[in-house]
């Protein structure tokens, strides 16, 4: 009982009841400690999932029968593919170079014959292996799905009568670091160029120097281009610095024009940098600006697809994620490095990206202009 009497007449009870008063009393607090922490749980929860399901499947029937039907039938009687169907194998890989599919299926014309002969029919499976982990995953399910076809055709053979010859396209080793390594490139983008943009912001606010930027006879828009010019030069360096390193020590491919590459990688770091801009104007230190800026980043990396694929997120989040220019960019990097397609392909996500940072930017110089001048 005196401990407790002695613990409320201390200096420790008045500092804590100063700090709790601190903390109720700054509402932008609470929302970084209540409200961004229930997102990312939510983020979490629903984003990263193990599972594979919801992928497009293109289908080539040459056979057009029965069993062909009845083939498509099981692959796509559960939610792991959804039917969409071609009209020759021309159509299939263009549509899985652009990313509208996942995986081809070609049904041959002969498929029918063979299974009546009992012999082995064999089908092509055709996967797109950029994310090597979801494509041991379709192979173990795609195999499962026609052996069991194979065993409900004809219960009494041994061996399967339906056989998918399964072709693993631009990653056929299934190496999983090309596909980890091309969306964290993205997510450390984001991060730094965030941070390091509103720290740069909000030091000038504590040290006082913002002010002396006033005294100047430079112009608003020289003193935010002198802000953005340096940041976006380090930061394209960093993006040939990853790369490099991802080249030389993951092995992954730059199958595309690098040029291209560095250039939508300058319009994603303006984004990233008016982000940071917009954020260290609205806050009043470097440890808000931090707390706020990883806040933001991680609901950003989960929806991005850096990790886990898009697909696999509920159809909510799926739809969330293209209002999410890291989805964009990161696309952008695995189609140009990994498949060596070009602008025509990945044009709607360059297109998204320019609209992002255009919007970004205006709305961060009017709020920087409005801090000089107030």
């Amino acid at each position: 009982m005196k401990f407790i009497y002695s613990l409320f007449e201390s200096r420790f009870w008045v500092l804590m009841l100063k700090e709790m008063h601190q903390i109720f009393r700054d509402k932008r607090l609470l929302f970084l400690l209540i409200v961004l922490p229930t997102i990312q749980l939510l983020s979490y929860g629903f984003a990263i999932s193990p599972d594979v399901h919801n992928l497009k499947m293109g289908l080539v029937d040459y056979a057009q029968t029965s069993n062909s039907r009845e083939l498509i039938s099981t692959l796509t009687a559960n939610d792991v593919f959804i039917a969409n169907y071609s009209d020759n194998e021309q159509t299939l890989s263009q549509q899985l170079q652009t990313g509208e599919i996942s995986v081809g299926l070609v049904i041959p014309p002969e498929f029918n014959r063979r299974l009546h002969q009992e012999r082995t029919a064999q089908v092509q499976v055709l996967v797109d292996a950029v994310n090597a982990n979801t494509a041991g995953i379709v192979r173990s399910y795609i195999t499962q799905m026609i052996n069991n076809y194979s065993q409900r055709i004809n219960p009494n053979r041994v061996s399967a009568q339906a056989q998918p010859q399964i072709t693993f396209l631009y990653n056929p080793g299934l190496i999983s670091s090309w596909f980890f390594v091309s969306g964290i490139m993205g997510v450390i983008m984001t991060l730094v160029g965030s941070i390091v943009a509103s720290a740069t912001v909000v030091r000038e606010k504590e040290s006082g120097t913002l002010e002396q930027l006033l005294m100047t006879p430079a112009e608003n828009w020289e003193i935010l281009l002198a802000k953005l010019s340096p940041l976006s030069i380090l930061l394209l360096g960093d993006v040939i610095l990853v790369l490099c390193l991802a080249r030389f020590i993951f092995g992954l491919p730059l199958r595309s024009n690098i040029l291209i590459c560095l250039l939508l990688s300058s319009i994603y770091i303006l984004i990233v940098i008016s982000m940071g801009i917009l954020i260290g104007t609205m806050l009043q230190n470097q440890q808000q600006t931090q707390l706020i800026a990883f806040s933001i980043n991680v609901p950003l990396g989960l929806l991005s697809g850096a990790i886990t694929p898009v697909e696999s997120m509920p159809s909510l989040f799926q739809y969330l994620s293209l209002l999410n220019p890291l989805r964009h960019y990161i696309t952008i990097v695995r189609n140009l490095l990994i498949k060596g397609v070009g602008i025509d392909v990945v044009w709607p996500n360059a297109i998204a990206l320019f609209l992002f940072s255009t919007v970004l930017l205006v709305i961060s110089t009017r709020k920087f202009r409005s801090q000089l001048s107030a």
